[in-house]
């Protein structure tokens, strides 16, 4: 009787799907043809955010013939390569061809990209609708729902917590398209000028990682409710075989993923479980359908920090409160200490002498990626200060070298081993972009010593450009079972003056043990969320006997954010794809 209540269940869910996808409802009243239109309209921020719906996208078009196309916002210019120099728009470049050939596996014809800049790694929806002039952004997504007529659109998860800002930011905006693009009064030049007509989207449906520990067909073919929205969620199994590809879907989606070799994924093991237990499903949350948001209870929160307090407001703004619930986790303590003033100071050699480090020695735990052994990976901290430096000492046991960057490679420090420090001089920020982070290779290519950068915090780049007053030191054992690193960093490099009594710092160890380019384990100080990118988890500290200089200013410098991005008209594909479906480049007006 169980069993058939559930497949009663899941053709009530596919027959909801598939009736909303290919209704007719519509300002015409017929279903919509030609090269433009798509039933189905993905939205992400990046290459490869639709990598974990390839499954999803493919067994849509094999069983149900609807077609996918993507919308991604930015190139993925300020992520990192695993293959290569290329940085900026050539790396983005690069990064569209590895989209393309991913999704084309799966049936995926059209990429749309909106020619948007992709900057560091934030947890800030707020900042990045600054770099991607939101309202802009908006109009071009708009613009393109109403081009290509999709009856779904599937989204990101817009919620913040440990969620990178370019997916909420492109899941918020998104949301504005879908409940927008029918209103003739919303950018009304795209219809009185460009001929476009108002559309209305029948179902949003967002991703919901929540769910990702049920695997095998049955939880699949039950509809489930999201915890903490309390929305609806239905799953859709990667373990179906697919007639064309003779394999199942999970294996077509893997092969693809493994494509998107810039970001390491290519050292992803080449095959998915034989046992159809172990195959995972892709999870949706259900916002609209039939056009209508659904709606649930709303759950208010107080005491939210400034980040939440924002998309608490947002999803007022535009209906849908329900998204707020419990979107601020309940942070746990985070760690204290006292970093004490030395007479002396240390003396920069990657060891610690005597009297150099008086305080206590912080243990780093495990945060994200492999957990391993202590031998395999471990580490502590020590800081001290003298004068107007701070000093960091951090000890890594490590079974086994990373690869060696060269040294005009110094950045996106996690591809390999390397330390990172990232402190927050007010212990107020809401983001990144107000804080000082370096990340520290303990060794480069040809016997190099060590090398140091910014990354995603206030001024980034090499650290002889960006902070001439940083030096590090490292000693690398032999044979090889760790390193230490040692860090002199002048407090007058940092963004504001410190305030010694709420001076916020996090430590961190990436630990990769391939020569690919690619990390295995982190550790942190704080481990806790997106430990790298999150102020709010990072340990304070008291600077003991510190005042710092009364003309140093309270208030941060102005963030340097990358803002260049890879352009439509220098990619012959988007400019191909543009002449096949008339939808001009990078989602711009239509001359009539």
């Amino acid at each position: 009787m169980r069993e058939v209540k559930r497949r009663t269940v899941s053709a009530a869910i596919a027959a909801g799907l598939i009736s909303s996808m290919t209704g007719t409802a519509h300002a015409a009243g017929r279903r919509p043809r030609g090269p433009a239109h798509h039933d189905v309209l993905f939205v992400g921020a990046h290459p490869d955010d639709e990598a974990m719906n390839l499954s999803t996208f493919g067994q849509w078009r094999e069983r149900y013939g609807l077609s996918t196309g993507i919308v991604t916002v930015t190139r993925g210019e300020g992520g990192g390569n695993a293959v290569g120099p290329e940085e900026g728009p050539a790396l983005g470049l690069i990064r569209e061809d590895e989209e393309r050939a991913a999704v084309a596996s799966v049936g995926v014809e059209n990429v749309f990209y909106l020619d948007k800049p992709d900057f560091w790694y934030t947890l800030s929806a707020p900042l990045t609708a600054r770099i991607w002039q939101e309202r802009d952004t908006l109009e071009r997504m708009v613009r393109l729902v109403r081009a290509t007529t999709p009856h779904t659109i599937v989204i990101m998860d817009p919620r913040p917590f440990n969620q990178h800002g370019g997916h909420q930011m492109a899941a918020r905006l998104a949301i504005e398209a879908f409940l927008l693009a029918g209103d003739p009064l919303t950018f009304p030049g795209q219809i009185t000028k460009e001929r476009l007509a108002p559309w209305r989207p029948q179902r949003l449906l967002a991703q919901n990682y929540g769910f990702a520990d049920l695997l095998g067909p049955e939880p699949a073919r039950v509809r489930r409710t999201d915890p903490a929205t309390g929305l609806p969620v239905f799953g859709v199994w990667s373990g179906v075989r697919s007639r064309e590809h003779r394999t199942t879907w999970a294996q077509v989606a893997l092969d693809a993923a493994r494509g998107y070799r810039t970001q390491g994924w290519a050292s992803w093991p080449p095959e998915v479980p034989q046992d159809p237990e172990q195959l995972r499903s892709d999870w949706l949350t259900v916002l609209a359908e039939d056009g209508r948001v659904v709606e649930a209870p709303v759950r208010p929160q107080s005491g939210l920090r400034p980040v939440y307090a924002e998309f608490r407001d947002w999803t007022r703004r535009v209906g849908m409160p329900w998204l707020a619930n419990a979107a601020q986790p309940d942070y746990p303590a985070g760690p204290s200490t006292t970093v004490p003033e030395v007479a002396v100071a240390p003396v920069l050699n990657g060891a610690e002498g005597e009297g150099e480090y008086p305080g206590p020695e912080l243990p780093l735990r495990f945060w994200q990626g492999q957990e391993a052994t202590a031998a395999d990976c471990s580490a502590t901290a020590k800081l001290s200060r003298h004068g107007d430096d701070l000093y960091v000492l951090v000890s890594v046991v490590d079974e086994k070298e990373g690869a060696a960057l060269e040294t005009g490679d110094v950045k996106r420090h996690w591809r390999t081993d390397s330390v990172e420090i990232a402190l927050d001089p007010r212990g107020t920020a809401d983001d990144t972009s107000v804080t000082f982070k370096t990340g520290i290779l303990p060794f480069t290519a040809g016997a190099g010593g060590p090398a140091a950068e910014r990354d995603a915090d206030n001024n980034q780049g090499p650290a002889k450009d960006t902070a001439p007053g940083l030096r590090v030191a490292s000693r690398v054992t032999e044979p090889y079972r760790g390193y230490t690193v040692e860090a002199k960093i002048p407090l007058g490099e940092l963004p504001a003056a410190a305030d010694p009594e709420r001076f916020a710092v996090n430590i961190l160890v990436y630990d990769s043990d391939t020569d690919d380019r690619t990390g295995q384990t982190r550790l942190a100080w704080s481990p806790y969320g997106s430990a790298q990118a999150d102020p709010y988890v990072w340990g304070t500290t008291r600077l003991e006997g510190y005042t710092p200089p009364p003309d140093r200013p309270t208030t941060p410098a102005e963030p340097n954010i990358p803002q260049e991005a890879a352009r439509s008209e220098d990619s012959p594909a988007s400019r191909a794809q543009a002449r096949r479906t008339g939808i001009p480049l990078a989602g711009g007006p239509r001359t009539p």
